[in-house]
């Protein structure tokens, strides 16, 4: 389809699950652009619980990349609010980040190696789960992120992690985003690989939620100009992250 599209010199629109809000995946109006769709390229390929890794094609949901990785007791950690709907293929023309970005970093770090189809109509096929790749150019990474400006991403091999056995969460008032940013390197310092995420949130924006989503409250007596949410995540179950994140947030209230 690609092919014949290039040989009519009609314009491609890449579209995964349709929930960007950049408009990569949307046709102009009046233009003669023909929307390519992955959604029926939906097949989990391969789940390698021996390598940790997961290869799936571009149309799969990734709640359902999520799902397929919970099978084998590990974690695809990738984490969104349009996760029941988005796309891997988008996930990856966008360079997705999601809410642990702090902890397991963007697609790019996710993603071991990808099969994309070039603006000629040929086909590369990059699909490797080797971690300890030295082998010349790395070539997917001038796909992830691209928007599909150069080529359409049909499949990937993901890696997946151990799956988290602890976790802690907080909701903390904060009086300004200096202060999250103080916050953020204490924690940083003293939970390292065990912070998850750390979510910074306006009290506009917290209002509306609360507004609009039934059965959501403050968890606080008080109001705030600005919130962290707070997660801790560790694969040993007796890990002691709510210990430490109790800890960590007394010795931060009692410095200011």
């Amino acid at each position: 389809m690609v092919k014949a599209c290039a040989e009519h010199q009609l314009a491609m629109v890449p579209q995964g699950g349709n929930t960007g809000l950049v408009g990569g995946g949307v046709p102009r109006m009046g233009r003669r652009e023909v929307v390519v769709s992955l959604s029926r390229m939906n097949r989990v390929l391969d789940v390698d619980g021996a390598n940790s890794t997961i290869t799936v094609e571009a149309g799969c949901t990734l709640a359902a990349v999520q799902a397929a990785a919970h099978d084998v007791d590990r974690l695809f950690p990738l984490s969104l609010a349009s996760e029941g709907t988005c796309q891997i293929g988008g996930n990856l023309a966008c360079n997705a980040g999601g809410v642990q970005v702090l902890r397991y970093g963007n697609m790019r770090e996710l993603t071991l190696g990808i099969e994309a189809v070039l603006p000629d109509g040929r086909v590369w096929n990059g699909l490797r789960g080797l971690r300890k790749d030295n082998t010349g150019y790395d070539l997917k990474q001038l796909f992830i992120g691209s928007e599909g400006t150069l080529g359409i991403i049909t499949a990937a091999v993901l890696k997946l992690l151990p799956m988290p056995r602890s976790r802690a969460v907080a909701w903390v008032a904060l009086a300004s985003p200096v202060a999250a940013i103080a916050l953020l390197g204490l924690m940083r310092a003293r939970a390292a690989e065990r912070l998850s995420a750390f979510e910074v949130i306006g009290e506009a924006a917290f209002d509306l939620v609360v507004q609009h989503m039934p059965g959501v409250f403050s968890p606080l007596a008080e109001r705030a100009p600005w919130y962290a949410l707070i997660e801790l995540g560790d694969s040993d179950p007796a890990g002691g992250v709510k210990v430490l994140l109790e800890d960590i947030l007394g010795s931060h209230l009692r410095s200011v």
